[in-house]
């Protein structure tokens, strides 16, 4: 795979599935697809049975490594499970939506005949996404969307010590603090009131959710730099949830370290759709009221709405 979007020997394909929805219908496209190639299909052994036809068994770890190119079944939770069997690897990532938002996919299921012929004819880009790599205690985490301290019901608040690159910056009293990448922004970091941020950007967001402190402002930090949340010992006891999974726990006086890395997996893009008009679509983005229903307009259509200036006065020469 190269960065321009073409294909250098593609042999195999690897099938990441939803563990409850019905993907008969994307399967049959992709192994319609494949048996014209003569390309190989992986499946993982524990979801092998929901495949129909001709299709490789193989353990998790297998899948992402042998495949020229990973397709996600199902929602933005399968996606970032594709993204992680693809992470260190070759492969690429097209995510199909079988859900309802899937806002990391790029196509939903009538749409991926069209997506698998673009990906023949080299009609397409790779996008890289940046991934979190950090440490709980002996544990290693790696997240593509994020990294989240939560209170744990009757447990206290979070009280959270957020250092950058060592060094001490802002502390917050909240009931979160999440650590998300750009891909993770229009996730819990969106909902905790982080800004929207584009994945061509290489940084970590900082944004605590529901705060009781008295700077609630969440903090954008390089991909050159490190974060630590220092669980403080006021705090009660906190889940710690890596891509909306709870990974573990952390009690006052823990600390856990994250780097960024960018680059660590790649998705398929056709295209079609800029991530800006994704996430207006998907996200359901409204305006003021104070702004015309017809905007956004196309470029002739604004210049004739525009209110005419003030007349200016004629230049006399002499």
């Amino acid at each position: 795979m190269m960065g321009d979007g073409s294909v250098r020997g593609m042999h195999s394909v690897g099938l990441v599935l939803h563990p409850q929805r019905d993907s008969a219908e994307a399967v049959e496209a992709v192994l319609g697809w494949a048996a014209r190639k003569e390309i190989a299909v992986f499946g993982i052994k524990d979801e092998i049975r929901r495949l129909n036809g001709a299709v490789v068994p193989v353990t998790a770890e297998e899948l992402g490594r042998r495949s020229d190119l990973v397709v996600s079944l199902g929602g933005d939770g399968t996606m970032l499970r594709a993204m992680r069997l693809a992470d260190r690897q070759r492969a690429p990532v097209l995510g199909v939506n079988l859900g309802k938002l899937g806002f990391l996919a790029e196509v939903d299921v009538p749409d991926l005949p069209g997506a698998l012929s673009a990906i023949d004819s080299q009609q397409f880009t790779v996008e890289p996404r940046l991934a979190i790599d950090g440490a709980l205690g002996a544990q290693a985490i790696t997240a593509f969307n994020d990294v989240a301290v939560v209170r744990v019901p009757g447990q206290g608040s979070a009280i959270v010590a957020v250092h950058v690159d060592g060094q001490p910056f802002v502390s917050y009293a909240a009931d979160a603090v999440v650590v998300a990448t750009p891909t993770g922004s229009t996730a819990y970091s969106f909902s905790a009131g982080g800004p929207i941020v584009s994945p061509a950007v290489e940084a970590l967001l900082v944004t605590p959710a529901a705060p009781h402190s008295a700077y609630n402002r969440g903090v954008v930090v390089s991909a050159r730099e490190t974060v630590t949340l220092e669980i403080l010992p006021v705090s009660g006891r906190l889940a710690v949830e890596v891509d909306g999974v709870v990974a573990g726990y952390a009690g006052p006086g823990e600390r856990i370290d994250m780097r960024p890395r960018p680059a660590a997996a790649q998705v398929v893009r056709l295209g079609r759709t800029t991530f800006y008009e994704r996430a207006r679509r998907k996200l359901r983005l409204t305006d003021s009221a104070e702004i015309p229903a017809s905007w956004p307009m196309a470029p002739g259509e604004a210049a004739a709405a525009r209110p005419p200036g003030p007349e200016l006065p004629q230049r006399r020469d002499g």
